[in-house]
Parts: structure tokens; sequence; C-alpha cells
């Protein structure tokens, strides 16, 4: 049994969302527990803590929730990745590609500064697209970009290692693999 079970059970799993044979792993059920929440917070600033991060970037809109919280505890600063079109004031973006088509990711042009330290968060680490759209978005910035971390992995899915082969160290807090 891993050391993160006790989160793991509390991250509810739904069959054929969005599609069918699709598992899909809701994190709402982590959130409404509020010590297991409380306790996934504190276990990932534990996976970073001492990386000197100055600010924590979060991708909409799940990773918003943890990145902040995660903030908060590191007593650094939020940095929100946004889909096209929300962010007022001038805005840096990439484009990247899905499955089916393409989506871009933007933040605020003057968010981050050359060399500000960064650690990327999101809620669930899939195929890994997003998130090195992310990547490569906050290094276009000039941010150092060199850890990113999760809730939920899904290593058949090879997001992780899309991710560490970028050259970005990779936590989560648990993995449901095989489906």
């Amino acid at each position: 049994m891993s050391l993160d079970a006790d989160l793991q059970a509390l991250i509810r799993t739904i069959p054929d969302h969005p599609k069918p044979g699709i598992q899909f792993r809701d994190i709402s059920t982590l959130l409404l527990d509020g010590p297991g929440f409380a306790e996934a917070i504190d276990r990932l600033a534990g996976l970073i803590a001492g990386e000197g991060t100055q600010l924590v970037a979060g991708i909409e809109a799940r990773g918003f929730v943890f990145a902040a919280a995660l903030a908060y505890k590191l007593k650094c600063g939020l940095l929100m990745l946004r889909k096209p079109g929300k962010l007022p004031g001038a805005r840096v973006g990439v484009d990247y590609e899905l499955e089916y088509g393409t989506d871009r990711l933007e933040m605020h042009a003057d968010a981050c500064g050359e060399g500000m330290r960064v650690v990327l968060i999101d809620d669930l680490i899939a195929t890994g697209g997003t998130a090195l759209a992310a990547v490569e978005l906050l290094r276009s910035a000039g941010a150092v970009i060199d850890t990113a971390a999760f809730i939920v992995d899904l290593p058949d899915l090879g997001g992780a290692n899309r991710l560490r082969d970028s050259g970005v160290a990779v936590h989560h807090l648990v993995a449901f693999e095989g489906d």
C-alpha cells in the first residue's frame, strides 16, 4: 500500500466519463474532505520544500485550487495560467496540440520575470500536453521551471515521463495505473 493510499481513497472514479472506456479521476471528493485536502497540500509542500520557489503556477481550472493553497502554504506568489480571452491587459501565450485540435494557455506579460523560480501545479498529469505547454510558456518568459507537482499521475499515459524528458522533476501524490 502506498504512503498516500489515504488520499487515493478520497478520489472518486467515475467510469465512462466523458466517453465510454474512460475512468475519470474526480478530485472533487478530495476537495470536499477538509482534513484530506489540507493533508494533500501539506504533502505537496513537503515534496517541493527547499526549491526556492518564488511563484506557484496553476493551470486553469482545477490547478488553481491546489496552486492557491500551496502558494499560501509556501508564502510565495500565485501565477494563473489561463485559457484564451480570460485575462485583461497585455498577455503572452502558447498554442498546443490536443488529441482533437489545439488549445492555448496565456498569462499576463508581466507575471514573471527573468530567472524567477516557478513550480507548476495541476490536479492531474495524463498525456502531459497542457503541462508541457505551461512549461514552454513559463520558460519563454525567462522563468526557471524545473519542478512540477500533481495530485494524480496516470502513468500509463506517459505525461510525467514527457515532462521529465524536458528537464522537469515530476512529483505526484497518487497514481492510478492500468486505466
